[in-house]
C-alpha cells in the first residue's frame, strides 16, 4: 500500500472520533476483534489475569493509549502507543517525528540484548587469589551456565563472559563481584540472569573460600543500550516569528544547560523519560527498571548530566543523538499476559526486543525534542495550557461540549484555575 494507507502520517487523525480511530488503525494494521477491544478498554486486562500478576488484587487501573504519529524508524514508518496521563506528550512526540521526517526520520541502533548477574562474595581471606581461582575456571564456569536454560540456548542466547570485581572501599571492607554476562534475547532477562546467577553460587563459594551473599540483576544494563539519532532541516525550524537559526541555537543553548548543569539534567532526562516510559508501560515492560538504569547511566562518569546531545552538522541543520540501556522485552512476564500490551506490539509490527527498543529509544529523543524547543521558544506552559485547561474544565464538573468551551475561555484569559473554572461554570447556568 501506498504511505498514506500504511504509513504512520494520519492526517486529522486528532480531529477524528475515538472509534474512527480505532477503525483507521485497524484499516492501516489489521487487528483482531479481540486486540481492538483491548486497545478501547472494553475487553483490556481482567480481574482474574491482574489477580495472578501481583498480590492482594482488588482491581485494575487505566491511563490514556495515545498513538504517536509520523515516525520513521531506519526507514520504516510506525505507529506507537503511549500511555501516559501527561498533556502535551503524544501531541509533541508526535510533532518532533513529522519535522524528524524531512530529515530522513530516525536512525536507531542497539546492542546485544545483554544483561549483567552481579554475585556478591563476602568473607573471603584472600580476595586477590580468589578473584584468580574465579578467573582460571572462567571457561568451566560458563559452560555450566549455558546448560541453565536449554530454550535460551536454543535461540543462541545464554553466558557471553564473567567478571570479577574488587570492591575495596565499601561500609563493610572490600568484597568480591562476579558480573556473569548473559544475553537474554528477546526477553528482558531478569529471571534468566537471576537463575543463572543463583545456579553458580555454590561453585563461586568453593572457589573463592568464602560466602555468596547477594544474587541479583544489575538494573544498570549498560551493555544492553539503545541509540537513536535524527537531522532536523534548517528549513523546518521557523515558526511564528522565530527564525530557524534562533530556534536551532535555543535548542542547542538549552541542551548545553543540562549537560553542565545535574539540577537541569534531571529534569532534561525527565522529559526523554516522558516518551520512553509511555511506550514501554503500553507494552507491559518494567518502566522502573529502565528508567534506574537510565539515571545511573546519565551518572556513570561521576557526574550526573544529560543522555542526549544536540549541535549542528556542516550545513547548520539541527542534529540530535540519545544514547541510554533500554533493557525491554517482548516475550515473558506482563507483555505476554497483558491483552493491550500484546495488540501495541503488534500495531507497531514488532518482532524482536530490538526493534522494540529502537522505537523507544527513538520516542525519547523525539519528546526530548519537543520540551527543548518549547522551553527555548514560546515557553513550556503554552503548549500544556489547552490540555491541562481541558482536565481543569472536568475536575469543575464540565460536560459534554462545555469541556471544550470552558477550557478555551480559560486559555484565553490566562487563568487555568479550578476555581475560576467553577465561577464560568455557575454564570452559565440560566
Amino acid at each position: 500500500m501506498e504511505e498514506s494507507e500504511k504509513g504512520s502520517r494520519i492526517s486529522g487523525f486528532y480531529k477524528l472520533s475515538i472509534q474512527e480511530r480505532l477503525a483507521e488503525l485497524n484499516r492501516r494494521v489489521g487487528l483482531a476483534a479481540d486486540e481492538l477491544a483491548a486497545l478501547s478498554g472494553s475487553a483490556g486486562l481482567r480481574l482474574e489475569q491482574a489477580d495472578h500478576m501481583i498480590e492482594n488484587v482488588a482491581g485494575v487501573y487505566a491511563l490514556p493509549l495515545g498513538i504517536a504519529l509520523n515516525f520513521k524508524i531506519n526507514g520504516q514508518d510506525v505507529l506507537v502507543p503511549m500511555a501516559i496521563e501527561e498533556p502535551s506528550v503524544v501531541a509533541g512526540a508526535s510533532f518532533m517525528a513529522r519535522l524528524a521526517r524531512a530529515g530522513g526520520g530516525f536512525s536507531a541502533s542497539v546492542t546485544p540484548p545483554e544483561m549483567i548477574a552481579q554475585i556478591q562474595i563476602l568473607d573471603s581471606a584472600d580476595l586477590p587469589s580468589a578473584r584468580l581461582a574465579i578467573l582460571e575456571t572462567k571457561s568451566a564456569l560458563l559452560a555450566e551456565a549455558l546448560e541453565i536454560d536449554p530454550v535460551l540456548k536454543l535461540l543462541g542466547g545464554g553466558p557471553r563472559d564473567l567478571e570479577v570485581r574488587l570492591i575495596d572501599d565499601s561500609p563493610i571492607g572490600p568484597f568480591l563481584v562476579v558480573h556473569l554476562i548473559f544475553d537474554v534475547r528477546d526477553a528482558m532477562g531478569a529471571n534468566a540472569v537471576n537463575t543463572a546467577a543463583e545456579r553458580l553460587a555454590p561453585r563461586l563459594a568453593q572457589l573463592s573460600g568464602g560466602r555468596v551473599h547477594l544474587r541479583i540483576l544489575s538494573n544498570l544494563a549498560d551493555r544492553r543500550l539503545a541509540r537513536a539519532r535524527c537531522t532536523i532541516p534548517l528549513s523546518e525550524l521557523a515558526f511564528e516569528g522565530y527564525s530557524a537559526q534562533e530556534v536551532r541555537d535555543g535548542i542547542i543553548a538549552a541542551w548545553a544547560f543540562a549537560a553542565a548543569d545535574p539540577y537541569r539534567a534531571a529534569t532534561h532526562n525527565k522529559g526523554i523519560m516522558n516518551g520512553v516510559d509511555a511506550v514501554v508501560i503500553a507494552t507491559g515492560n518494567d518502566w522502573r527498571a529502565v528508567e534506574a538504569g537510565a539515571h545511573a547511566f546519565a551518572a556513570r562518569n561521576g557526574r550526573y548530566t544529560a543522555l542526549s546531545a544536540w549541535g549542528k552538522d556542516a550545513q547548520g541543520n539541527l542534529v540530535g543523538s540519545l544514547e541510554m540501556p533500554m533493557a525491554v522485552g517482548i516475550v515473558g512476564g506482563a507483555t505476554r499476559v497483558h491483552p493491550a500490551a500484546q495488540a501495541n506490539l503488534k500495531l507497531m509490527g514488532v518482532e524482536s526486543a530490538a526493534r522494540l527498543a529502537e522505537i523507544i529509544v527513538s520516542v525519547g529523543l523525539a519528546q526530548n525534542l519537543a520540551a527543548l524547543r518549547a522551553l527555548a521558544t514560546e515557553g513550556i506552559q503554552r503548549g500544556h495550557m489547552g490540555l491541562h485547561a481541558r482536565q481543569v474544565a472536568i475536575a469543575a464538573g464540565a460536560q459534554g461540549e462545555q469541556i471544550e468551551r470552558l477550557a478555551e475561555q480559560m486559555v484565553a484569559e490566562k487563568l487555568v484555575r479550578i476555581d475560576r473554572a467553577q465561577e464560568i461554570l455557575k454564570s452559565w447556568q440560566p
